[in-house]
């Protein structure tokens, strides 16, 4: 086992010494390769070093560079040092964090790191919440929580009863709303194409004026950070408008939540505090490494009651039970990454990385304004989005750079234009890979009629 680490640390070193100079997406030729890893299953053992020797020959070529400082995809942040370090650590300890009695550690960090949490977010006391893989289970639990407080207030147990017959629930969301919301509303039963769509305005903000009356037990989904552009949707009139009709509101906050860190950014998420529920993702912004989201509800009993699941050989002690929470059970103890990022950072460190990101995402919008290229949004968080002229134009450009290594952006459509999106989220990120990044776009973008 020593000499099997032993290998393991100075492979992945290697590997992490090669992000600042390799190709950020892998290439046709180590894509090609996977191949040869597909073969029948052996019939006999592999000595442990073989497979490591294949994973890193095979597959660290065939990585996409994600946790490089050149990667603007999706919205998708690196590892930092100290929960890749909490990574390694927690997998020698193999805890499985459902039962406090099965992991004190486990149990106690999750706790902590709510504690922390909440108070960063600015959410009320009393706030509880769990541990998830990412921003669709955040939103499925906080969802659920919604579901069962909406449907107890009409005396119906849809934990017990699930939804025949039971009184139907209103559920309200944005134009843009994000598939994740989506997603989760077809899991709990509520359906994805039942949703009332608000219309938003030229940043994808709900206009609060345009709610539908509400009545009976509803569901309004917010966002705290659109996608595409950054926008968040306008809290405070929409959850006074809920609330006075008795409704629930949902917060997607996936990563818009952090804004909360930075004094410069707090303003966003004025309002947001009196929602419902909120969910978001640590393996964004906060850089811990990936499977990594979080719920939060106001009032923690509800989230409890969607989630618990009890038999006589499940240990129930007095301290918060982590299952009790979140729709799984047996899971790994990624509460303890969360701990280490925030430990490692304190509020100023997490400050200063939401910022500096931020700083990089205006630097590309100036950059690529400046040389006549048309910025679709208000670059108000850690979106930009960009239009090279025209949509055959702006495809071309995506694929272009894409296939060249320097860097990696994706494409979306926004309001009827195609646009290329670029997510500055990696504490790894500085200001050299985004003058880098920038000339590789403007060169592609000028060698494109």
């Amino acid at each position: 086992m020593k000499d099997l680490l032993q290998e393991t640390l100075k492979r992945s070193l290697r590997y992490l010494e090669s992000l600042p100079n390799r190709r950020v997406a892998p290439s046709p030729e180590a894509i090609d390769r996977l191949k040869e890893l597909d073969y029948p299953l052996p019939d006999q053992p592999t000595d442990p070093k073989t497979v490591l020797r294949l994973l890193d020959d095979f597959g660290s070529p065939a990585t996409v560079a994600t946790g490089s400082g050149r990667f603007f995809g999706f919205v998708v942040g690196g590892a930092l040092p100290a929960t890749l370090a909490a990574n390694w650590l927690a997998g020698a300890w193999d805890q499985n964090a459902g039962m406090f009695v099965l992991s004190p550690i486990g149990a106690t960090l999750e706790q902590i790191a709510l504690s922390w949490l909440t108070d960063l977010f600015g959410l009320p006391p009393g706030t509880g919440g769990g541990f998830v893989t990412g921003a669709t289970m955040a939103n499925f639990s906080g969802l659920a929580a919604a579901r069962h407080a909406l449907l107890k207030k009409q005396g119906w147990d849809v934990e017990s009863q699930g939804l025949f017959n039971a009184p139907p629930i209103t559920v309200v969301v944005g134009e843009e709303v994000h598939v994740s919301v989506l997603k989760a509303l077809s899991l709990l039963g509520l359906g994805r194409d039942r949703v009332i769509r608000v219309p938003v305005d030229g940043q994808g903000r709900m206009r609060a004026e345009a709610l539908p009356k509400l009545s009976g037990p509803t569901i309004v989904c917010i966002q705290a950070g659109n996608v595409n552009t950054g926008a968040f949707d306008p809290a405070d009139p929409i959850c006074a408008a809920a609330h006075a009709a008795d409704a629930w509101v949902h917060v997607d906050g996936a990563f818009g939540l952090w804004a909360a860190a930075t004094s410069r950014r707090s303003y966003l998420l004025t309002g947001f505090e009196k929602a419902d529920s909120w969910a978001t993702d640590a393996h964004k912004w906060l850089n811990v490494p990936q499977d990594s989201g979080l719920v939060f509800c106001r009032k923690p009993e509800y989230l409890k009651a969607a989630m618990s699941a009890n038999a006589a050989y499940l240990v129930q002690t007095e301290n918060r039970e982590p299952s009790q929470q979140v729709p799984e059970m047996s899971r790994r103890a990624r509460g303890m990454e969360i701990w280490a990022a925030l430990l490692s950072l304190g509020r100023s460190g997490l400050a200063e990385m939401i910022e500096r990101t931020c700083r990089h995402a205006e630097q590309f919008a100036n950059g690529l304004q400046k040389a006549g290229y048309e910025i679709l949004n208000d670059v108000v968080l850690n979106q930009v989005m960009v239009s090279f002229g025209n949509k055959q134009k702006t495809l071309r450009v995506i694929e272009n750079l894409q296939a060249e290594g320097t860097c990696w952006c994706g494409g979306t459509t926004w309001q009827d234009h195609t646009a290329m999106r670029i997510s500055v989220s990696s504490w790894a990120t500085t200001d050299q890979d985004v003058e880098r990044s920038l000339k590789a776009m403007l060169h592609i973008a000028s060698l494109i009629k």
